[in-house]
């Protein structure tokens, strides 16, 4: 099949299907990780709150993630050893639930909103400059092409501390 590329298009993120989308962000960030060393393997349901399991080529970790399009909390994470992957601009975030939501209480009043004491989550596609310089070891490898954000449903504007 010669001069196949002359005939593919790229894909429009935004006229993407939901299922698709996650498809399409799932195949950003195992790119990402296989810099690292890991091979992701996507999950057909949440397992155990995750949405894909990253093994590394050291044999011995296996990370269970749940794929964000964004800063995303929700105490439905806690105690299930679940790790949040994010995009923020140019680059994706790795960091384990809990931890995250240990720097969302240092550096925003968050944990005090409704969204998160009332329906037990929050999400934000901005994050203040605290917070992101909180979030700077947890920052991996650039996102490879771009990927267009779309809402969540436990969305509230981001508020400084």
């Amino acid at each position: 099949m010669s001069g196949i590329a002359k005939s593919l298009k790229k894909v429009s993120y935004k006229e993407l299907k939901p299922k698709q989308k996650e498809l399409f962000n799932f195949q950003k960030i195992a790119a990402t990780l296989a810099d690292y060393g890991f091979n992701c393997i996507k999950l057909a349901d949440d397992w155990q709150g995750a949405d894909f399991l990253a093994y590394h080529i050291n044999g011995s970790t296996t990370l269970k993630v749940q794929l964000k399009s964004r800063l995303t909390i929700h105490q439905k994470y806690s105690d299930k050893d679940i790790w949040i992957a994010f995009p923020h601009k140019d680059h994706w975030y790795l960091i384990k639930h809990h931890c995250l939501v240990e720097k969302v209480g240092k550096y925003t009043d968050w944990l005090k909103s409704p969204s998160w004491l009332e329906r037990d989550g929050y999400s934000s596609a901005s994050i203040n400059p605290d917070l992101l310089e909180g979030l700077s070891d947890d920052r991996l490898g650039p996102v490879y092409s771009s990927i267009a954000f779309d809402d969540e449903e436990i969305a509230e504007p981001t508020t400084s501390r």
